[in-house]
């Protein structure tokens, strides 16, 4: 049941809307005045404040700013019958999701409350998404090698110069990526990522440049590819090592040339994005079995980045086991858990062949089938075999 909060002087109009609102199924608190109006404020969370303006000891605008200052995601709408055009401006300035002048009109008072609600509820959803989002983005651990990265990603971020991640599977290429590009001068514009693994060899240049309508038989429109979505951008072309030579000849023009053409079309279209580019293959050998084309992978390893094993850092294992014992605890709706020393040791002696990815698994199904404090003998049943 959504909370509402009513500041007004006037003992009449607080009754008014009391009964309006508790009929309409809000649950209500009331003050006196602006000082006792903060006071609740501090102590309890408000879905809405219905302030008035004229109040003895803190008037209704000095109610607002303290606030607004709070750094508050509660819509406040300021009520008053002695104020005029300026008055709602200067609230409305001030952070006011609105202004109605008295006596209130009831219709336009619920319209305005039930907008206001929906404005908190999509302020507070996006706060969660982006926390959401930025959590499964960190970069964790302080060993030797994952500093290296860190460093390396803060003096890269800012130019253009292509970069090319190497790694195992599940050990962050995609999260480098994704730092290379929030980090950059780019980050305002759309990070483009392409599976090319994932992708049919006959797929992959449509899928990239586009095609233009009747190029082939399941062609019946025009379609924008992943280099023009990416405009003024990152693409990031995963799993590069994947990709067929007649692709690669493509890619290998577009970084000669920012240009492009879609499949079936004629004309040239001149693209600006960043490529980084990933593999856990070995290209030199790819380009000795003939592979991958040389030329290209010289253009796409300008700044070369080695994202190391889990196995390599193992020093940074309690703190990823931290980080993901938090976190899932949270998505899964679950009580807080926690690992014992001899739990996090046991962590460290296991072969993660597959990295990151296993070992978040793991986490995630130790924090499913075990007690509140995971163990060392938890770790031995439901994790996995040692090195």
């Amino acid at each position: 049941m959504s909370k509402i909060l009513i500041i007004d002087d006037e003992k009449s109009i607080r009754k008014t809307l009391r009964e309006i609102l508790e009929y309409e199924s809000f649950k209500v608190d009331e003050a006196g005045d602006g000082l006792e109006g903060f006071g609740m404020i501090e102590k309890e969370k408000y879905d809405l404040i219905l302030c008035d303006i004229k109040m003895p000891r803190m008037d209704g605008i000095e109610l607002l700013e303290k606030v607004m200052a709070m750094g508050s995601d509660t819509p406040l709408v300021m009520i008053s019958g002695h104020g005029n055009i300026e008055t709602a401006v200067e609230a409305v300035k001030k952070g006011a999701f609105d202004y109605i002048p008295k006596p209130l009109d009831l219709n336009r008072l619920l319209v305005t409350i039930r907008n206001a609600m929906d404005k908190t509820s999509l302020v507070r959803e996006t706060k969660v998404l982006k926390k959401k989002v930025s959590k499964t983005f960190d970069m964790i651990g302080d060993s030797k090698l994952i500093s290296q990265i860190k460093e390396m990603i803060e003096r890269v971020a800012p130019t253009d110069a292509r970069v090319l991640i190497t790694g195992g599977n599940g050990s962050g290429k995609e999260l480098v990526a994704r730092w290379l590009h929030e980090k950059s001068n780019r980050s305002q514009a759309p990070l483009i990522e392409v599976n090319c693994a994932a992708i049919p060899g006959e797929l992959i240049e449509s899928e990239l440049f586009g095609h233009e309508k009747g190029a082939f038989t399941s062609a019946i429109g025009q379609r924008k590819g992943k280099f023009e979505l990416a405009e003024g951008g990152t693409i990031f072309l995963d799993e590069i090592g994947d990709m067929s030579l007649s692709a690669q000849a493509k890619v290998l023009r577009a970084l000669q040339e920012n240009k492009i053409t879609r499949v079936g079309g004629e004309k040239e279209l001149k693209v600006n994005v960043r490529v980084i580019a990933a593999t856990n293959k070995d290209l030199k050998k790819e380009i000795e079995k003939g592979n991958f084309r040389e030329d290209l992978y010289h253009r796409l390893s300008v700044i070369l980045i080695h994202v190391p094993s889990l196995n390599e850092r193992i020093e940074d294992i309690p703190l990823l086991a931290e980080h993901f014992l938090k976190n899932l605890c949270e998505e899964h709706g679950m009580a807080q858990k926690s690992f014992t020393k001899e739990a996090l040791k046991e962590l460290q002696k296991i072969n993660w062949t597959g990295n990151i990815r296993e070992f978040r698994n793991v986490v995630e199904r130790l924090i499913i089938l075990c007690d509140k404090t995971i163990t060392d003998k938890d770790v031995l049943l439901y994790a996995g075999t040692k090195k």
